[in-house]
């Protein structure tokens, strides 16, 4: 895992603005991501900078990667990620000629670049993004993995274009504005409030995300996108216990290819049926040398001792019992960490955390989850996680009908289709309904909230996303509704998740890989009608199926739990007394905000309701961000 930035001119010269140092400062705001080395590589109007986390072959994995044919340069490739199959496509580029020096999966990507040119990430199987520089032609190419696991956005200049893994290292460079206009600021403001995340765009004006699945290439005659992959409709062909076989299979293969690194390598383990399977996976593979021998799990636990003494409740279901139970069933060496409010609501780590995230924060959900990689990263700098799990096999409550219960259908039947129109109403996004409680609008100034608008402009970007997805002939309604459900949930609300994943994580220099984001086993489960993934008419019934003896009765029967969160009353105390300072102290949040609705928020009493929380968590982000940033407001 690794951080790469740089720029191209395409005029002869680098990009307006490049001074002789920017290269490195650019590279240097991403030192976080890869604190084992730093490097760069330049010639004329082109640099490419790469920072190193050395998880395979430690010593011959540097880059930047540079390939040269009869003395001249041919192919610079930065490249961050892990390549799963780097093992397999060694072998293929080497039967057709290549020439291999280390062990590491970025030298197979240099030579698939160069064997394979714009079509090489299809050959790719893992979470990547890499930057390619082709010095004859003068042609630049940024590719991204399938999901979007890894990030990589860009900028154009008007002469060249400068790109990252992060917007920090775009946005160094003294040729990029650090500008946010109204779509920028609504980009902003849904990435969390309610988690939809526009693929392409970003807050900042001018500054574009390459989309998962796709290639971007810049040349002097302009700029050329391609998709090379996408969520499609495909035939199921299978019955029911092919399916469960198949799903195990992917699974499994997916996990084996996850768990190779030449680093410690950990799970992350809350109990529940998503880290349980995977933790399980990890321990019980085909092959006893590709299993974590001792396997290693560590868990959250936010606030475990107020609960203790009755000062706190955590959220239903809490995660403790289950993860003794699932170490005690591995054998795991396990490692519980516990974290209190005070620290949890600390402005450092409010504003470390909103350093790293270049956005807004989820509050406790990250703080706490920040705390949590840091403990792993003590011992460990690879560790596996459930994530994508619930997007892919149906287990939040908006995947019911009903949105009140997490039983989907009864077995072995499909809703009547008026039925299905009703749960999953046209415009909204599935969990708009369940996350909307928490809108933070309504403490903006109400002359903005006009200006915003981000009812219709929530409406567009459902029926934008609605519009990608395509079904095969004879599909029902239901099976359609229920499909577009998942493909939403997979493209808008999953990158939210995922962003906050790589941020928190690779800024300490950790990295946390997800099997059940490998492609093959979302295209397969994906494209699985309804009926089968619930067919006892619980969520997620496929996933449980396909590791039932795996578990103990208790883990595999247990329903989606959600993320710990802090209901210690002296956390809402912390954030009062903070917003109430950011408010008295004025600043440029506050005049975006509406001061008689932040007053009454300050004096709103605490209970079920989530958004006084959610609000006043909201005030110190915005604050945070506007003042980290310094952003031109075009609004």
């Amino acid at each position: 895992m690794c951080g790469l930035t740089g720029y191209a001119g395409f005029t002869g010269a680098p990009p307006t603005g490049t001074a002789g140092s920017s290269l490195k400062e650019m590279t240097e705001t991403l030192a976080c991501r890869g604190p084992d080395a730093t490097a760069g590589w330049s010639e004329g109007a082109v640099g490419l900078g790469h920072t190193r986390l050395a998880i395979v072959d430690l010593e011959g994995g540097r880059q930047p990667l540079v390939r040269e044919r009869g003395g001249r340069t041919e192919l610079v490739v930065v490249f961050a990620g892990e390549v799963y199959n780097h093992t397999g496509l060694r072998r293929e580029l080497t039967d057709l000629g290549c020439r291999f020096r280390t062990r590491s999966d970025s030298e197979v990507v240099l030579h698939a670049v160069a064997t394979w040119g714009e079509s090489a990430p299809s050959h790719l199987e893992g979470m990547f993004a890499y930057a390619a520089w082709h010095p004859v032609t003068r042609r630049l190419t940024l590719a991204r993995d399938r999901l979007g696991i890894k990030p990589l956005c860009y900028a154009l200049t008007g002469d060249g274009v400068v790109f990252g893994s992060e917007p920090k290292a775009v946005l160094t460079h003294p040729g990029v504005e650090t500008a946010v206009d109204l779509d920028g600021f609504r980009e902003l403001l849904l990435r969390t409030h309610p988690m939809i995340k526009t693929p392409g765009r970003s807050p900042f004006a001018g500054l574009r995300e390459v989309r998962p699945g796709t290639t971007v290439t810049f040349t002097a005659d302009g700029v050329r996108t391609r998709r090379y992959w996408s969520l499609a409709p495909a035939e199921h062909p299978d019955d029911l216990p092919t399916t469960v076989t198949t799903t195990r299979s992917l699974l499994a293969d997916s996990v084996r290819a996850q768990l190779r690194a030449d680093v410690p390598v950990c799970v992350l383990l809350s109990g529940g049926l998503d880290s349980s399977a995977i933790a399980a996976l990890a321990r019980t593979p085909r092959h006893p040398r590709q299993s974590l021998h001792p396997l290693h799990t560590l868990s959250v636990d936010v606030g475990a001792r107020a609960a203790a003494a009755g000062q706190d409740t955590m959220a239903r279901d809490p995660d403790g019992p289950f993860v003794d139970l699932m170490a005690a069933h591995l054998g795991s060496v396990h490692r519980r960490v516990a974290l209190h409010a005070a620290d949890l609501a600390a402005p450092e780590l409010r504003d470390e955390v909103g350093r790293m995230r270049d956005g807004l924060t989820m509050g406790d959900f990250d703080t706490s989850l920040l705390s949590l990689f840091r403990a792993v990263r003590e011992h460990f700098t690879v560790t596996l996680s459930g994530e994508g799990a619930d997007e892919l096999f149906g287990g939040y409550r908006w995947f019911s009908p009903s949105k009140a219960t997490p039983d989907v259908f009864p077995p072995d039947v499909l809703p009547p289709d008026e039925f299905s129109r009703d749960a999953f109403p046209r415009d909204v996004f599935p969990w708009e309904p369940v996350l909307a409680r928490a809108d933070v609008t309504r403490l903006l100034d109400p002359a903005l909230v006009k200006d915003l608008d981000l009812t219709a402009h929530r409406h567009e970007l459902y029926r934008e996303a609605s519009a990608e997805l395509t079904h095969l002939p004879g599909t029902s309604a239901a099976e359609a509704a229920l499909r577009l459900n998942s493909h939403l949930n997979l493209t808008r609300f999953l990158p939210c998740l995922l962003d906050r994943t790589d941020r928190l994580s690779m800024g300490i220099g950790l990295e946390v890989r997800v099997p059940f984001l490998d492609s093959r086993l979302v295209e397969y489960v994906f494209n699985t009608p309804w009926h089968l993934k619930t067919f006892d008419g619980r969520e997620k019934t496929l996933l449980r199926a396909a590791v039932a003896d795996l578990l103990p009765e208790p883990v595999l029967a247990r329903r989606k739990s959600p993320y710990p969160l802090v209901r210690d009353p002296r956390y809402r105390a912390i954030l009062t007394a903070q917003a109430g300072r950011v408010l008295a102290a004025g600043g440029p949040a506050v005049d975006l905000l509406d001061r008689r609705a932040v007053r009454r928020l300050l004096l709103e009493a605490d209970g079920e309701d989530r958004f006084p929380r959610e609000g006043l968590e909201f005030v110190l982000d915005l604050d945070h961000w506007l003042r980290t940033h310094r952003p031109a407001l075009r609004l």
